[in-house]
């Protein structure tokens, strides 16, 4: 017979995609918070990027844990000496929280001694372009 059983390939195959549906979701990095829209291109990365987030409610969290706002400079400093890196700093902040808000945990970030700060936004789906009035 010169036919080929392919069934226990498409079971493998029909697991494995169960797996990393399931693990996918669980492979984000940070807090959870909907960033803004953008269409600027993406920048390259060095370096392990230290990341502060702004959820909804307004709570600071230094990577994915949560920060007194007082207290970011110093951890920020203390990450960054730690680990002996010149990484820009990303600052995530939900579309929700007022802009001023989010400007003030960047002046806690410029505080702690960072020069490059960075804004993290998500790309505009590609559709027809917004053309300002």
């Amino acid at each position: 017979m010169s036919d080929i059983n392919v069934t226990p390939f498409v079971d493998v195959m029909l697991v494995l995609l169960i797996i990393f549906m399931v693990a996918a979701p669980m492979m984000m990095v940070g807090v959870p918070v909907q960033l803004p829209r953008t269409a600027a291109a993406r920048v390259a990365q060095t370096a392990p990027p230290v990341v502060v987030s702004v959820n909804r409610e307004g709570l600071v969290f230094l990577r994915a844990e949560q920060v007194p706002e007082a207290e970011l400079s110093d951890r920020i400093r203390a990450i960054r000496e730690a680990e002996a890196n010149d990484a820009p700093v990303y600052v995530r902040g939900d579309r929700t929280v007022p802009y001023g808000d989010v400007m003030r945990v960047m002046g806690k970030v410029t505080a702690a001694g960072v020069s490059r700060v960075s804004l993290i936004a998500e790309a505009e789906p590609s559709g027809p372009a917004i053309q300002a009035r």
